[in-house]
């Protein structure tokens, strides 16, 4: 598939209010019968669907494409096939994105120290800027982080090893911030809804917090804990 077609469809995909809401058709239903199996497993629902976005693998030029394993960390696997692979991309704005995991239903971020992590919320940190580059290959920037001398964009990357790398070591022109985006289908998201950084999904019976004692899967699955309170 040619690198440009993406870019068509994703073009497309916020300006085109033609599709019905109760059926909405792909044509990569005629060519891949794992479709409807995907669209099933997403976690994104598509009643009443709003964004037209699109289920895809992100190939790094590094060799590896991105996955987010069952424990919410991320890295590459050279596996074209496997479902943890599988990224609803929903646009959320101009040029602006959320990243989500088709098996997990998280959604990927990057906190203030260039750290990516998982979230079950969408919240501020989860938003990326997708930038063509001039090879045609795709670059995601924080929206909400960058260096603030220079104003240089965090990106989302991974290494010659396929672990993931924090967003301020990683820089636009170097391969592992070179993402090819291969679509799968096109599908219907209802836009998410946005939380505060930090806030957390509460249990039944129990008030919504800020704050969580487990601890942060952070950047290929290393855990960060919180530090303590003064006492």
């Amino acid at each position: 598939m040619r690198p440009g077609f993406f870019m068509f469809i994703h073009e497309m995909l916020n300006r085109e209010q033609r599709v019905s809401r109760r059926n909405t058709f792909s044509i990569f239903q005629l060519i891949d019968p794992a479709s409807q199996e995907r669209k099933q497993s997403a976690v994104t629902s598509v009643t009443n669907p709003q964004l037209k976005g699109i289920v895809t693998r992100l190939y790094c030029r590094q060799g590896y494409y991105l996955q987010m394993n069952p424990d919410g960390s991320l890295d590459g696997t050279k596996d074209d096939s496997t479902n943890s692979s599988l990224f609803n991309l929903i646009p959320v704005g101009l040029r602006v994105v959320a990243i989500q995991s088709v098996k997990t239903g998280l959604y990927i971020a990057m906190n203030g120290e260039g750290h990516l992590y998982t979230s079950e919320l969408f919240t501020a940190e989860c938003k990326f800027k997708e930038s063509v580059f001039e090879n045609y290959y795709v670059v995601y920037s924080s929206m909400l982080y960058r260096q603030q001398e220079s104003g240089r964009a965090w990106f989302l990357g991974l290494n010659k090893e396929g672990q993931a790398m924090k967003g301020n070591r990683v820089k636009k022109t170097k391969p592992a911030a070179h993402f090819l985006p291969k679509p799968l289908e096109v599908a219907m998201y209802r836009e998410p809804s946005l939380h505060d950084v930090g806030e957390t999904v509460p249990k039944a019976g129990v008030p919504p917090s800020k704050s969580t004692s487990e601890p942060v899967v952070m950047n290929g699955g290393k855990p960060v804990s919180k530090p303590s309170k003064p006492t």
